[in-house]
């Protein structure tokens, strides 16, 4: 028993939404096949019924054989989902962690913004918000981009088969219990956060997760401020009993702009590198020996720059300069007299403000015989 045109313009719909969804080169053959499974199906059941089949009776066969999207897929080579069963655990440990982490830049940013503008309460809470799902959505399409690519071209990284059980205390960072623990600072957080007994000896070089995770969070908050992304008010401008005053910045601050970006940048992902490997000790070591040298150099550049900031106050100005100068007992002992007037106030910053660079580069000085002691003594 033939079918009539009807028919076949039906089938044919069907064949055309099932091939717009194959390869071109493979398309001819595949709908070939389809189309001699269907007519075989519609000419064995005109058969047993010994009539033409309606359009829904046709249209039933079509739906026993599947959708579209779904019969297109049974065809198609490579993998069936987006994120596979394998590499989904992955994905959702790197959601759930960097959930936490952008929750946490958030609230850190949330808290700088109350203390700067506290009547602005409810724009920074709605602020907080659009931060949060902004940059959760960002990770979310990042993470899912990342595990597509590696789905689809069938790329298995090292990470997948050659992990090592001294690398899993990182994985503690997807858990709400733990960030917790360690924002309350209780017997709790030093018992599940903070290194067991058990490693100090022979592995007490190596760092705290703790450390790591906070230090990462400021980086990233510091970094939205400098590229002006995050905007924290009253640090231009700030009153004196004379009349407000405006803080201007020195030339010095165009010039190291992006050293202190690359800085800051390159500080973060080592401290991202501690939470992912936190047992590389002489890895972890071997990136921030540069990182802090880096900061000594720029330290150093501001020394020797010497002017880092103008006040102004009504027609009058007053340099803010750093140097060596103002690294002694003299300068210290200077402040005990000093006023409130502008020239006072300029005086009284660039002594403490040089007391806090200074202590900074000791610190960095401190932080590279800390690594290159690291990476001397410690075994990973």
């Amino acid at each position: 028993m033939g079918m009539g045109t009807g028919a076949m313009d039906f089938i044919e719909r069907y064949l055309e939404a099932v091939a717009a969804q194959l390869p071109t080169d493979e398309r001819e053959d595949i709908v070939a096949e389809l189309r001699d499974l269907i007519l075989s199906r519609v000419e064995a059941q005109e058969e047993e019924l010994g009539r033409a089949l309606t359009d829904d009776e046709k249209e039933a066969i079509l739906q026993e054989i599947g959708h579209p999207l779904v019969v297109a897929a049974r065809y198609r080579k490579g993998p069936d989902s987006l994120i596979g069963p394998e590499l989904f655990p992955y994905w959702l440990f790197g959601a759930k962690a960097g959930l936490m982490v952008v929750a946490g830049v958030q609230i850190l940013v949330l808290i700088l913004r109350v203390l700067g503008e506290p009547d602005d309460f409810g724009q920074a809470i709605a602020q907080g918000f659009h931060g949060f799902f902004a940059g959760a959505l960002t990770l979310l399409g990042a993470l899912t981009l990342a595990g597509a690519v590696l789905e689809h071209y069938d790329i298995k990284p090292a990470w997948l088969t050659q992990w090592r059980v001294r690398d899993l205390p990182a994985f503690g960072l997807a858990d709400p219990a733990k960030w917790g623990a360690a924002v309350a600072g209780s017997s709790k957080a030093k018992a599940d956060w903070l290194p067991k007994a058990r490693y100090w000896g022979k592995r007490a070089g190596r760092e705290t997760p703790g450390d790591a995770l906070w230090s990462l969070i400021a980086g990233v908050v510091f970094i939205l401020w400098w590229i002006g992304v995050l905007h924290v008010p009253g640090l231009d401008h700030f009153g004196l009993r004379s009349g407000d005053m405006t803080v201007t910045a020195a030339p010095i601050w165009t010039v190291l702009f992006a050293p202190i970006l690359a800085w800051v940048v390159a500080g973060t992902a080592a401290d991202a590198m501690s939470l992912i490997q936190p047992r590389a000790v002489r890895l972890q070591a071997f990136f921030k020996i540069p990182v802090a040298m880096g900061g000594l150099w720029i330290g150093w550049s501001l020394f020797m720059a010497g002017h880092w900031f103008t006040l102004s106050q009504g027609g009058r100005t007053a340099l803010v300069e750093g140097g060596l100068t103002n690294v002694s007992f003299e300068a210290l002992r200077a402040l005990n007299g000093a006023g409130r007037g502008l020239e006072e106030t300029a005086m009284t910053l660039s002594t403490m403000l040089s007391l806090v660079l200074a202590a900074m580069m000791l610190a960095l000085v401190l932080e590279i015989l800390k690594q290159m002691w690291r990476m001397a003594t410690v075994r990973d």
